[in-house]
C-alpha cells in the first residue's frame, strides 16, 4: 500500500474505504469462525446431555423398581403376619394345590370331550341319512298323488 494522500479527497476516500472493506473481511471471516467453534461445542455439549439424561433416566427407573420390590416384600411379610390377606406366595400354593385336586377331573372331562364329538358325528350322519330318505320318499309320495287325483 502506498501512503494516502493528505486531505480528503476522492483518492483518500478510495484509500479509506478499501481498508475499511478489508478490515471489514477480517472481522467477517474471524466471526465465523468463533461461530463455527461455539457450535461445534454446543454439540458436543448436547451429546454430553443426552448421555446424562439417558444414564439418569435408566438409573431412575432401577431405584424405582428396587423400591417398589422392597415395598413388595415388606408388604407381603406384613400381611403374611397378619393372616388377614392372601399373599402371591399363599394363593400361588393355593391354585397348585387346586390344580393338583381337580386334575382327575379335568382328565374325566377331557375324555368325554372325544366320546361326545364320536357321537355327535354318529348323530350327524343319521340326520344327513334321514334327510336324503324323507326328499326320496317326498319325491314318490308326490309321484303317487298326482297318479291318484287324476
Amino acid at each position: 500500500m502506498s501512503k494516502p494522500p493528505d486531505g480528503w479527497t476522492i483518492e483518500t476516500y478510495a484509500f479509506h474505504n478499501d481498508a475499511m472493506r478489508r478490515a471489514d473481511k477480517e472481522l467477517v471471516v474471524e466471526r465465523d469462525r468463533r461461530y463455527a467453534e461455539v457450535n461445534v461445542e454446543k454439540e458436543k455439549a448436547l451429546k454430553i446431555k443426552e448421555t446424562a439424561d439417558l444414564a439418569a433416566l435408566e438409573l431412575a427407573r432401577e431405584s424405582q423398581t428396587y423400591k417398589e420390590q422392597q415395598n413388595d416384600v415388606i408388604r407381603d411379610k406384613s400381611l403374611a403376619d397378619s393372616g388377614v390377606y392372601a399373599t402371591n406366595s399363599s394363593v400361588a400354593a393355593a391354585i397348585t394345590s387346586l390344580r393338583t385336586d381337580l386334575q382327575p377331573l379335568f382328565d374325566f372331562v377331557s375324555g368325554q370331550k372325544g366320546a361326545t364329538s364320536g357321537s355327535d358325528r354318529i348323530s350327524g350322519r343319521i340326520l344327513a341319512f334321514a334327510a336324503i330318505l324323507a326328499t326320496l320318499l317326498g319325491g314318490t309320495i308326490a309321484v303317487v298323488v298326482t297318479v291318484l287325483l287324476t
